[in-house]
């Protein structure tokens, strides 16, 4: 006979983890199955491999404006194979570091890949064999995986999650699309002392972002040293690896030593049998109410397998929500109305709330007063170049509330997590105004606007 859990959670990635530790604090048997390491795309491949590398990355500009503050340096050289090395070994602790916290949680890991046999029965297969069990249960967070574009040769490229597994890089990469994994990837990889082209289908970068802010990410990236060329998708890849052609639809052919394809991820739901449990799905996506559940009753769904809002704390407060309505007694959803979010190009880019564009488009441009400032932060006042920094409220005209605070610049995303507090409590642009500033720093343009 199978064994039976309260709960069982597939995928251990953030949402996933969050939930059955959440419910096991809440008195539930929980098993949590996962064919690959603990922590998910975020912490294996994703949020915090990434910020590494951008901290990595960020030391060539901080060094070349080293000599305005009176440093004098010799020679100084990039090493990519230690970074890569040391981000991998910190990948690999904060993997032990999750296992450890299951087990303290009470949560039993069942390694191996999660099949359907039916609605309350799940087949784990490892290599070490298959096991069946069955759940009252079930919580699909199975994630997201990268997509190559249906072109020849697409499989001579990267794709994100291979940045990561490098043990050096190529001296050139040409990197296609324009969302916010392309545009990072691009400025990690300069800031590496790689020669970065990037093509991007659109007019622009960063699509779904305000514009104004996006242009200033541009300006950016091209003083760093991106090549970025508008209008152009691959239609094909040849040569092999170190030595890569790409032909575009501009008619323009580039050589590169590799090429990273960032063009979009999709719910990872290949190998479920979904079919066998009567879930519905859309394309791969899992369609779900506000309470998490799908078509199912006892099926539910957290993370970019329902493609939603597929940020990390997004899917940790489904997770936790979940856990807390059905487990805790405690019925609770997750709020998407305000959700921040950021961009760790260089300079980097955050936000909360409605962009410019949205604003206007929902209440008309009449009803929307926009404030910005521009400036080249003290921090660069000696060396006199790097990128200015953006700042700017969108204000409803009637009310003088604030309907979204965006910034390109250093420290956005410190500095705009604090902003998305007082938008989510109502601030008028008036209470900016009536706060103090904190001189000398960035975000107290904030509130000194006119």
């Amino acid at each position: 006979m199978a064994e039976r859990w309260d709960l069982v959670v597939i995928g251990a990635g953030s949402g996933g983890l969050a939930a059955a530790k959440r419910a096991a604090a809440h008195g539930a048997r929980v098993a949590l199955i996962e064919g690959d390491r603990v922590g998910g795309t975020c912490v294996i491949r994703g949020c915090v491999p990434k910020k590494l590398l951008v901290y990595g990355s960020a030391y060539r500009e901080t060094l070349a404006n080293a000599t305005s503050f009176g440093w004098e340096l010799g020679d100084v050289r990039c090493k990519p194979a230690t970074l890569l090395a040391n981000v991998r070994a910190e990948v690999d602790r904060l993997d032990g570091l999750h296992v450890g916290l299951l087990v303290k949680a009470g949560v039993e890991l069942m390694r191996g890949w999660a099949r359907f046999e039916s609605p309350h029965e799940l087949l784990v297969t490892s290599a070490e064999g298959e096991q069946r069990i069955d759940a009252n249960r079930v919580l699909i967070a199975v994630g997201g995986r990268p997509v190559r574009p249906a072109i020849p040769g697409a499989e001579l490229a990267w794709v994100s999650d291979d940045l990561f597994l490098q043990d050096d890089l190529p001296a050139s990469v040409l990197i296609v699309g324009g969302g916010y994994i392309a545009c990072e990837v691009a400025c990690i990889l300069v800031g590496l002392g790689v020669a970065v082209t990037q093509l991007v289908r659109r007019d622009h970068l960063l699509a779904g972002f305000d514009r104004e802010l996006s242009d200033a990410v541009q300006a950016g990236m091209g003083e760093l040293g991106v090549s970025i060329r508008f209008g152009a998708a691959p239609v094909r890849i040849d040569g092999s690896p170190g030595i890569l052609s790409v032909d575009d639809t501009a008619a323009g052919v580039h050589q590169a030593a590799a090429v990273l394809l960032a063009t979009g991820r999709e719910p990872f739901t290949a190998g479920l049998n979904l079919e066998a449990a009567g879930v519905r799905q859309e394309g791969a996506r899992l369609p779900v109410d506000a309470d998490q559940r799908t078509n199912i009753p006892h099926i539910y769904a957290v993370g970019d397998v329902i493609d939603r809002i597929n940020l990390t704390p997004v899917a940790v407060d489904e997770g936790r929500a979940f856990a807390d309505s059905v487990f805790g007694g405690k019925p609770r959803r997750t709020d998407l109305s305000l959700v921040a979010s950021a961009v760790f190009t260089q300079p980097e880019l955050a936000s909360v709330g409605l962009s410019e564009e949205e604003a206007k488009r929902t209440l008309g441009a009449e009803a929307v007063r926009v404030h910005r400032a521009r400036f080249r932060s003290l921090a660069l006042a000696l060396p006199q170049r790097g990128p200015r920094c953006l700042l700017k409220l969108v204000v409803e005209d009637a009310t003088d509330r604030v309907l979204g605070a965006h910034m390109v610049g250093e420290h956005s995303a410190e500095i705009i997590q604090m902003a998305a507090i007082a938008l989510g409590m109502g601030a008028t642009k008036a209470d900016f105004d009536r706060t103090m500033a904190l001189h000398p720093s960035v975000a107290e343009e904030f509130v000194t606007m006119a």
